[in-house]
């Protein structure tokens, strides 16, 4: 077969296979077109916590899911996000059948309990505790708090302390059935070959709609930094666009123009040239309503004004003159790459396909998203770096005490 194929199943789950006979693992996701931005108001945290939830939870008294791939050898995980959540596992090829029902049980029909509830609320109480002992954790979403205020998509994936610990299993339960086996979903194997399917179908038919876009904010008035007198870690970003729209691949190309790289404008002023970053990253995320780009970097005491300054006196040329004919190639090389490095990662393209594909309901493919980077041109990149420019917003943390 050739290596990428699209294969639709009778009764069972919609399929996107991407088979290559050369491999000896499978790799299969459930995706789901649900995720934190989905939550009830009063129940921030719910889709995080039946993450957790449905990957402990025993299946008909023997361990969870986790335990019996990690039994036959695999790894299991799963992660929740804005606006999807994926449950994945990659295995020998010899036991993805047994697996790929695994996965559909646990996911779908589920044994939730209070005792399960209450283990995996401490384990997300623990994580939570831990990111907001990072401040490269804390600053993001304060970032997107700035950038989104008032809106789900500024709320913490995560969710909100106070909420989990007031969830109930009835508020799980109530979640799961009319929120989560609702939404669109996709299977995604990447492996040798299909695994069985047959009796795959969904428990319950998709009814629920992606929500609604809701109208985007105004951005928060800016404001001065509170510096703090300790290292920390800035945010500096804008909204970008939206996830469907078909011109988002310039603020990829910005990205990269802004990122981590040697060869990239910001590296050689940051870091060559005022030797103010060790570490940073820049990247783009798509969502419903717009995307979020963003430089992240961290900053010894005294230094934050100036990079905040040079990032900004960046954008401006970068909006105003446009890239450098070669900076520019090599940014277009750079996006493509990552994407090519992940294709070449069963796991990696297994969550690429999920995420990009948006749980399935948006047309995407490698070959059509490498040709749309391609064709981004200066012009493109030049707009990209005003528009950031005109809604630049700033975070960081810790803040100044």
């Amino acid at each position: 077969m050739p290596p990428s194929t699209t294969v639709v199943v009778p009764s069972a789950l919609p399929t996107i296979a991407l088979l290559d006979e050369r491999l000896r693992t499978t790799s299969v996701c459930l995706a789901v077109r649900y995720g934190s931005r989905d939550d009830p108001a009063e129940h921030g945290g719910l889709a995080h916590l039946l993450e957790h939830t449905l990957m402990s939870a025993p299946l008909d008294g023997r361990p969870s899911f986790c335990e019996q791939v990690e039994r036959l050898g695999g790894n299991a995980n799963a992660e929740t996000g804005l606006d999807i959540m994926l449950f994945y596992a990659q295995v020998h090829a010899d036991d993805a059948d047994a697996v790929a029902r695994l996965l559909h049980q646990a996911v779908l029909r589920p044994e939730l309990t209070d005792a399960v509830l209450d283990t995996e609320r401490d384990a997300v109480l623990q994580e939570l505790a831990a990111a907001q002992a990072d401040p490269g954790d804390v600053v993001q979403d304060a970032f997107l708090a700035r950038l989104f205020p008032g809106h789900p998509l500024g709320r913490p994936v995560g969710g909100d302390v106070g909420q989990i610990r007031r969830l109930t299993l009835a508020d799980v339960q109530e979640g799961h059935r009319t929120r989560f086996l609702t939404s669109a979903m996709t299977l995604v194997v990447v492996g040798p070959r299909l695994p069985r399917l047959d009796g795959l179908g969904r428990t319950v038919a998709p009814t629920a709609v992606p929500a609604p876009a809701r109208a985007l904010p105004p951005l928060a008035p800016d404001s001065a930094v509170d510096w703090p007198d300790e290292y920390g870690w800035v945010c500096v970003g804008a909204r970008s666009a939206a996830a469907g729209d078909p011109g988002r691949r310039r603020f990829a190309v910005l990205a990269q123009l802004l990122g981590d790289s040697p060869s990239s404008p910001l590296y050689r002023r940051l870091r060559n040239q005022a030797g103010l970053a060790y570490s940073f990253a820049c990247w783009d995320r798509g969502y419903q309503e717009a995307g979020a780009w963003r430089v992240l970097v961290g900053v010894e005491p005294g230094n934050g004004e100036t990079v905040v300054g040079i990032v900004r006196d960046l954008l401006t040329e970068l909006a105003s003159a446009g890239p450098d004919p070669e900076d520019l190639e090599a940014a277009r090389r750079q996006a493509r790459m990552r994407l090519i490095l992940d294709s070449e990662s069963p796991l990696d393209h297994l969550r690429m396909v999920a995420q990009r594909s948006r749980a399935g309901t948006a047309e995407w493919s490698l070959a059509a998203e490498l040709a749309a980077l391609d064709s981004v041109d200066a012009a493109q990149v030049r707009a990209a770096a005003a528009e950031v420019l005109a809604g630049l917003t700033v975070a960081v943390r810790p803040e100044a005490s």
